[in-house]
């Protein structure tokens, strides 16, 4: 409820009055917002797909992540980030930047920059690629994928904003925005949509189709677009890929309920690396001709040369 009712005379003229709200307290009814109004708008497309037991089992077991995340962590990450801000917000890189508008602009954008490679390193690395896989676990994309997260997971992004935070100097009003919109961002692009205009506006932004890739079963496709809110760092560093993924989840990882994401979250499990040819220049030529072969198909659109380079290289396994 946003307004409340003061009691007045009568006769007099109603009054309305804003409640004293905290800016957590509007974040939180921005998020929770933001949630039911995406969880709408995809429901058609859910129940399109045909598969109400993988779904019901997604809603449960990732909503159950985030309270658990959210009991355990919420007040440690806003209680802490908000200290740090207020004392590092004069000392770090920022710190001079007297333009708020401006100071606002570069934190996000760095943020975004530094989220960008902390999420490839969640891929790169197998003891960070533990608790990660409980995210790509899921077999069927939506809005509550963004909250299906292993709390040491959580702790260690925690770890890492609190670092970007000390060497940035972000004010403690940023924090809460940034965080914010990030949140929206995360859940915008995992939910499952398909509406006119996206397509021109992944040039700029990370969107649903884009990031479905991101889960896509096959590794050398979900090894890709990892940017959280802006695409252009993915087309910068050359992990960006335009594709239409067969399967959601992970290989040979069936639809888990709440404790045992938590468990497997624990385990060292791990989706096996793609295969590796051998490398001897017959075989590089080979795979560069195939690979020059789709990008003249497409008319040589840039931005596709390393999914091209993978589609040829599975081709000449296949083949070999």
């Amino acid at each position: 409820m946003l307004r409340k009712l003061t009691p007045t005379e009568e006769g007099q003229p109603v009054e309305f009055k804003l409640p004293d709200l905290t800016a957590t307290d509007w974040q939180a009814y921005l998020i929770l917002g933001t949630l039911v109004l995406l969880f709408a708008l995809e429901a058609p497309a859910a129940r399109r797909e045909q598969r109400p037991r993988l779904y019901r089992q997604s809603y449960f077991a990732n909503l159950g992540t985030w309270l658990i995340n959210d009991t355990l962590l919420s007040l440690l990450s806003v209680s802490s980030l908000w200290w740090l801000a207020e004392r590092f917000a004069d000392r770090g890189l920022l710190g001079g930047v007297a333009d708020p508008l401006w100071k606002a602009v570069l934190s996000f954008v760095l943020l975004d920059l530094v989220l960008y490679f902390w999420h490839r390193a969640n891929h790169a690395f197998g003891w960070l690629w533990m608790f990660h896989k409980v995210h790509h676990s899921d077999r069927v994309m939506n809005v509550t994928t963004a909250f299906r997260l292993h709390f040491m997971e959580v702790l260690l992004t925690l770890l890492v904003k609190a670092l970007f935070i000390m060497v940035a100097g972000v004010d403690a009003a940023l924090v809460v925005a940034n965080e914010t919109i990030m949140t929206l961002f995360v859940m915008f692009h995992h939910s499952n949509l398909s509406l006119p205009g996206l397509r021109r506006l992944a040039g700029v932004v990370i969107v649903p189709h884009l990031h479905r890739v991101h889960h896509s079963e096959k590794r050398e496709e979900h090894d890709r677009n990892f940017g959280l809110v802006f695409s252009w760092w993915d087309r910068l560093f050359g992990t960006l890929a335009q594709a239409e993924p067969a399967t959601i989840g992970l290989r040979d990882v069936e639809s888990k309920g709440l404790w045992a994401l938590v468990k497997f979250g624990l385990t060292w499990d791990t989706v096996p690396a793609p295969p590796v040819l051998p490398s001897t220049p017959c075989l590089r030529a080979m795979i560069a001709e195939a690979a020059y072969y789709r990008a003249e198909q497409r008319g040589f659109t840039p931005g596709h040369e390393i999914p091209d380079w993978i589609e040829a290289e599975r081709e000449i396994l296949r083949r070999f």
